[in-house]
């Protein structure tokens, strides 16, 4: 419901979202499942093409499942290595980020950003303004469609791996997080790097988190996804096995 009334709102069709007003139990349904370095590492290695990168990316930087597929070029900067989350997208509906907190550039890895640039060098798409997952079954005038590529491409991946949990674009956040933890990283780094609007009491007792302490932690995730990474060089996408047609 709340959905409904969110895209009425982007159409003016109403001025505020009434169901934001309702209060909802603190206590989550069920416990999300959470995905080990060695099953990322797993899922990596039997994707190609799209799903590849669009998987790197958002198990190494946490974004949410609205945010990997709203980015374009112009939100990437190879030069300081990060990226600008400027923007949602929801069942293809372009919108604004879920908190202004969430507008907060992102680290990438270099491991990452290798990967996202040679994904330009492949993709039709690559002008500043063009989507930095755009669909060629759109003409490049709309981004990929994450829910398709996690159907088509990712769940059929982690079942061929005998990997039964209930995995979704928001697990690789999840994850992300864990292996923050994991990895010893600081409470308000982390909340600095899964870009949380408020980090209640004990989280805002940390002083502010500098850059270096945010890539240092991020570093640490992605040495247990990545053992040999500063002795690795990504292969080619192209020399990955050819991804089928994604009907998106």
């Amino acid at each position: 419901m709340s959905l409904l009334f969110n895209h009425a709102r982007r159409h003016d069709l109403f001025d505020r979202n009434p169901i934001s007003l309702v209060r909802q139990s603190a206590k989550r349904r069920t416990t999300p499942e959470v995905l080990t370095a060695a099953e990322i590492q797993q899922i990596l290695q039997a994707l190609t093409s799209v799903e590849h990168v669009a998987m790197l990316l958002d198990v190494s930087t946490g974004l949410r499942q609205s945010e990997p597929f709203a980015l374009k070029w112009t939100d990437v900067d190879f030069e300081t290595k990060q990226v600008s989350v400027t923007r949602s997208i929801v069942h293809q509906v372009v919108g604004p980020c879920k908190t202004e907190a969430s507008q907060k550039p992102v680290p990438l890895h270099d491991h990452v950003v290798k990967v996202l640039q040679e994904w330009k060098c492949q993709t039709r798409y690559s002008a500043a303004d063009d989507w930095v997952f755009a669909s060629p079954f759109k003409d490049g005038q709309k981004p990929y469609w994450g829910p398709h590529i996690m159907r088509s491409k990712i769940l059929p991946a982690t079942r061929k791996l005998g990997i039964t949990k209930r995995i979704g674009w928001h697990t690789f956040r999840h994850s992300y997080s864990t292996l923050l933890r994991v990895g010893g990283a600081d409470i308000k780094v982390m909340q600095e790097l899964l870009r949380h609007a408020s980090a209640r009491v004990t989280l805002d007792t940390y002083t502010q988190a500098v850059t270096p302490a945010k890539r240092t932690a991020q570093s640490s995730v992605m040495s247990l996804l990545f053992p040999d990474i500063k002795d690795q060089t990504p292969p080619p996408i192209n020399q990955r096995a050819e991804a089928t047609n994604l009907n998106s």
